[in-house]
C-alpha cells in the first residue's frame, strides 16, 4: 500500500530536487543576462515597440496589434486573438536586450502566419495539457488515498506525462522564433553588427528555461514511473 511519506520524501526525492535547482538557476540566469544587456542601448534609439512594428510590417503582418502589458519578462504571443503583448521592460526601452526580447515575439506570429508544424502541434495539445496540469497530481493522490488504486494512479501518470509532452514540444517553437528573431536583426535594419551577438547571448539564456522546464518536468515524471510504475492493485 502506497502512504503519502512514501510519495512525498524517500530516495528519489533528489529528482525533485535535482529540478528545482535546474528551474532556479535557469530562471536567474535568464534575468541577468537581461539585466546585463539591458544597459546597452541600442545605437539607432529604436524600443521594443517599434521593433516589433517593423519587424511585423515588413513579413506582411500589419493586421497584428501590439500591446504593453504589465509585467517585467511577460511578452508574449497570443495566436487567438493576434496581438503580439510587450512587458513593460520591452515596450518603450531602446536596450539591446529589448529588442532581441521583441523580436522573438513577432518570430512567433511569423511562425503563426507560415503554420510553423510545431506551433501547430503545441496549440493542438492545449485541452489535454490543461486537463493533464489540473488532475494529474490530484488523480495519483486520490490513488493513493484509495489503498493504491492503480487505475487513478496509472491515469495521473498518463496525464502528466502529457504535460511533458507538451514541454517538449514547445522547445523547437522557442529555438526556432530566436533563430528568426537573429536572422531578422542580423539585416542591419534594426541594429548594429556588434550589437547582434548581445541579443543572442540573451535569447538564448531565454531558451534555456525551457529546457529546464521540460527537464524538471521530465524528472518528476521520472519519480512518478519509479514510485508507481511496477505496481498493481
Amino acid at each position: 500500500m502506497y502512504g503519502y511519506y512514501g510519495y512525498g520524501f524517500g530516495p528519489t526525492y533528489i529528482l525533485v530536487i535535482i529540478g528545482i535547482a535546474i528551474s532556479l538557476w535557469a530562471s536567474w540566469y535568464v534575468k541577468h543576462n537581461f539585466d546585463k544587456y539591458d544597459q546597452f542601448d541600442s545605437r539607432r534609439g529604436t524600443t521594443g515597440a517599434e521593433a516589433a512594428r517593423y519587424i511585423l510590417d515588413q513579413s506582411g503582418l500589419q493586421d497584428i496589434q501590439i500591446n504593453r502589458v504589465s509585467g517585467n519578462l511577460t511578452d508574449n504571443y497570443n495566436p487567438g486573438d493576434k496581438t503580439l503583448n510587450l512587458s513593460d521592460s520591452t515596450y518603450s526601452s531602446t536596450s539591446v536586450a529589448a529588442i532581441g526580447v521583441a523580436a522573438h515575439e513577432c518570430g512567433h506570429a511569423i511562425q503563426d502566419q507560415q503554420s510553423y508544424a510545431p506551433m501547430r502541434a503545441r496549440a493542438a495539445l492545449v485541452p489535454a495539457v490543461n486537463i493533464g496540469s489540473k488532475f494529474s497530481i490530484p488523480l495519483i493522490f486520490l490513488g493513493i488515498i484509495l489503498g493504491a488504486n492503480h487505475l487513478f494512479i496509472t491515469i495521473g501518470i498518463w496525464l502528466f506525462a502529457l504535460v511533458v509532452l507538451f514541454q517538449v514540444v514547445t522547445l523547437p517553437v522557442e529555438f526556432n522564433a530566436s533563430g528568426r528573431a537573429i536572422k531578422i536583426l542580423s539585416s542591419g535594419d534594426l541594429l548594429e553588427s556588434d550589437e547582434v551577438p548581445m541579443v543572442r547571448k540573451v535569447l538564448g539564456a531565454a531558451a534555456l528555461t525551457y529546457v529546464a522546464a521540460a527537464l524538471s518536468s521530465a524528472l518528476q515524471l521520472l519519480r512518478l514511473i519509479l514510485l508507481f510504475g511496477n505496481n498493481r492493485d
